[in-house]
C-alpha cells in the first residue's frame, strides 16, 4: 500500500479527524496505526512507518512482541506497549484464537480487513483439534496479482503452533474470485505437503470485499 504522507491528505481525510468523522471501520489498518502512533519522526511520516509496523504484525500475528516493534526508529517502550495493550484490549473481546471454524464464512470476519490490500497476501490460520483458532499470520506478501508461497513458510509455524490443521487464504486485489492455476497448483501442493508432516489444509479462501470462493465448499479438496 503505497503510503500518502500527512500534509498531502486534507485536513478532514487524515485519520484522526477521519476517525472522529466517519467512525473507525472507515480507516485502515494502517491509518488505524497512525491513530494510535499519533507522530512519525523527522526520516519517516506517519503514514509510512504505520506501513512498515502494520506489516509486522501481519507477519508476527498474535505473537508479535515489544522488541518486533522497538526495532523501528520513533517506537520506543511507550508505543509499543500501547499497540501491544491495544491488540489484546481488542483480542479479549474478539478472540480470534479459540474462535469455532465450522464453514469456510467463519474465518473470514477474522481475515476480511486484508481485502482491501493493494498486493496479494497469502494468510494461514492455525486451527486446532476442536476446530477453534489458535493464530492467523501472514505467510507472503506478493504482486498485484499473485503471491509466491511454499509449503515450508505455510507449515513451519503451524507446527510451532502444535495445530491439527491449516486454513489458507489470500485476498485478490483484482476482485475476481475465481482461482488462477497457480491457486489450484499451491493447493494440492499443500494438501500434499499437509499430509507428510501431519497437518491437514482443511480449506483454501479466495476473497475480495464483498465475496469468496472455497475449495472445499467447491468439492476441490
Amino acid at each position: 500500500m503505497v503510503s500518502k504522507k500527512i500534509n498531502d491528505i486534507p485536513e478532514q481525510d487524515r485519520p484522526r479527524e477521519k476517525l472522529l468523522r466517519k467512525g473507525a471501520p472507515a480507516l485502515s489498518d494502517q491509518e488505524l496505526l497512525a491513530v494510535m502512533l499519533g507522530k512519525g519522526t523527522p526520516a519517516m511520516d506517519v503514514l509510512t512507518l504505520a506501513g512498515k509496523l502494520a506489516r509486522v504484525i501481519d507477519e508476527k500475528g498474535l505473537n508479535v512482541q515489544a522488541e518486533d516493534l522497538t526495532g523501528f526508529e520513533g517506537i520506543g517502550a511507550a508505543k509499543a506497549a500501547l499497540i501491544l495493550a491495544a491488540i489484546e484490549f481488542a483480542r479479549r473481546r474478539i478472540k480470534p484464537e479459540g474462535a469455532k471454524i465450522t464453514t469456510p464464512a467463519d474465518l473470514l470476519p477474522h481475515i476480511r480487513h486484508f481485502a482491501d490490500r493493494k498486493q496479494e497476501h497469502f494468510l494461514c490460520a492455525s486451527i486446532n483439534g476442536a476446530n477453534e483458532i489458535l493464530n492467523i499470520r501472514v505467510v507472503s506478501i506478493g504482486l498485484l496479482d499473485r503471491t509466491p508461497i511454499h509449503p515450508r513458510e505455510v507449515f513451519a509455524d503451524a507446527l510451532s503452533d502444535r495445530a491439527a490443521a491449516v486454513i489458507v487464504a489470500h485476498n485478490h486485489p483484482s476482485g475476481g474470485l475465481e482461482p488462477s492455476p497457480a491457486d489450484i497448483e499451491a493447493t494440492n501442493q499443500l494438501k500434499a505437503a499437509g499430509g507428510v508432516v501431519g497437518i491437514a489444509l482443511l480449506d483454501h479462501i479466495i476473497f475480495n470485499r464483498t465475496g469468496y470462493f472455497s475449495f472445499l465448499e467447491d468439492g476441490r479438496l
